[in-house]
């Protein structure tokens, strides 16, 4: 669990009550029920409005990810990987077979089974990659949910306060609650910014990254699967897969500068001699 919009979020609204209390007011003088029914409820509803009850049901489904998002490591998967390469240098192909319903992750499970099928490896290559590029489309629908409604709430918060400055015009007579009364109209505005600065543009935003981050993984996966099938050499492939994590591509170029570096270094010597 990767708790970094929790703690984000938190932090947001933290400093929100630390100014609130600063300046000596209260936190019930924005907990105002009116405004947030109307930011709240408004904002879901023209979220729906602008795409199709199946968009909202997946945006639905997809946010607890967005606080509960896992991202499995990069050397764990290359790891794996290697690990099918020895079995099928060891054992052939078709033991893949086995070794895919031990696995629970469907989508290399389900090339595992196709190798083992005999599936041919352009083919395998254009079928993963259209797995890919649906669930990325799939995952990506819903994180653009949510940065809509951040794109609605301060407009729907403006709404708000029109309709309840509308309303203190109406009652001018009595200038005693002037005050009160427009300080409360603004609060459906504070409410617009807020939701769409602290809660929906943040949780689209890592619904964004997961989704990159699983396109990613699943990446790494499908060129590890298709260079299995092709019969890699195991500690080759897992150089290969390494070069393709950011992190550990940085790392192997360092080392190659080095090492070339190095190997200049000690050529140059017995030139230098032999002059």
């Amino acid at each position: 669990m990767d708790p970094a919009t929790l703690i984000g979020i938190a932090l947001a609204f933290g400093a929100l009550f630390a100014m609130i209390t600063i300046e000596g007011s209260h936190i019930t003088a924005i907990l105002l029920p009116a405004p947030m029914v109307l930011v709240f409820g408004a904002t879901i509803a023209v979220g729906i409005a602008g795409g199709t009850l199946r968009d909202t049901v997946k945006a639905v489904k997809a946010l607890p990810g967005a606080f509960l998002g896992k991202t499995t490591p990069p050397q764990k998967l290359i790891d794996q990987v290697v690990g099918l390469a020895e079995k099928a240098r060891s054992s052939g192909l078709l033991a893949l077979e086995q070794e895919a319903d031990k696995i629970t992750d469907p989508f290399l499970r389900g090339a595992l089974q196709n190798i083992a099928d005999g599936t041919d490896g352009d083919e395998l290559r254009i079928l993963l990659e259209d797995e890919i590029a649906t669930r990325t489309k799939e995952s990506r629908n819903a994180a653009k949910f949510f940065t809509t409604l951040g794109g609605y709430a301060p407009t729907v918060g403006i709404i708000g306060t029109v309709i309840s400055l509308t309303h203190v015009l109406e009652n001018l007579d009595t200038p005693s609650t002037l005050g009160p009364m427009i300080a409360a109209a603004f609060v459906a505005t504070l409410w617009g910014l807020l939701s769409a600065n602290f809660l929906w543009l943040p949780i689209g935003s890592r619904l964004k990254r997961l989704s990159d981050i699983e396109a990613e993984r699943m990446t790494l996966l499908m060129e590890g699967a298709l260079a299995v099938q092709a019969g890699s050499q195991p500690r080759l492939l897992g150089e290969r897969l390494q070069a393709m994590v950011p992190a550990a591509s940085g790392k192997s170029a360092k080392g190659a500068k080095g090492g070339k570096a190095q190997k200049s270094s000690s050529s140059s010597k017995p030139l230098k001699k032999a002059a």
